[in-house]
């Protein structure tokens, strides 16, 4: 098997279902920016010493190829896709929910914006973060100019974004840097 086919060279690509579309297509888009989230979480992964962590992050990483195989196919074929592959669900909404009240539960939250760097794997799941918040504004655009069956897609990567920023939290384990430092004010007595 070769690992390239000169399909692309005309600026085109296959759709999972649905035939060929152009690479600068909002639907490649927004499937490519799934991918490389998926990419960098993968990194985070490889890094992170914490098993449960690296257990969440494998899941997630599953759960995107499934996303990515929806925004890779048109509307008309999406029934073909779900009999195969299956869809993002509620229940994956759901538990993503409850792993970030597990980890609220357990995770201090730092009290201004942070200026990602502490460690490696903080800020590849800082990275990862807004990569998701990419393709989550590629999947609403697309959802408003060439359709997204489905809605689960839009509340899973908005949820998995604000799951991403709890895990770089818990992976800093209280050594986060903040934009602004809290800053204590002495009022002067007259």
């Amino acid at each position: 098997m070769r690992s390239f086919k000169k399909l692309g060279d005309d600026g085109q690509t296959d759709l999972l279902y649905g035939g060929r579309i152009l690479k600068s297509s909002l639907r490649v888009e927004a499937y490519g920016t799934v991918d490389e989230a998926v990419s960098a979480i993968g990194i985070a992964r490889a890094l992170t010493g914490d098993e449960k962590i690296r257990s969440i992050l494998l899941k997630i990483q599953r759960e995107l190829f499934t996303i990515g195989a929806e925004l890779a196919t048109e509307p008309s074929e999406y029934d073909k896709l779900v009999k195969r592959f299956g869809q993002t669900t509620p229940s994956m909404v759901k538990a993503i929910e409850e792993t970030i009240e597990a980890y609220e539960e357990t995770t201090e939250m730092p009290s201004g914006f942070v200026v990602p760097g502490a460690n490696a794997v903080s800020s590849h799941l800082d990275l990862a973060r807004a990569i998701v918040r990419r393709a989550e504004r590629r999947s609403v655009e697309l959802r408003e100019k060439q359709g997204l069956v489905n809605e689960q897609v839009l509340r899973y990567l908005n949820r998995l974004a604000d799951l991403l920023f709890l895990l770089a939290r818990a992976e800093e384990r209280g050594a986060t840097t903040l934009l602004r430092e809290p800053q204590v004010h002495d009022q002067q007595i007259q």
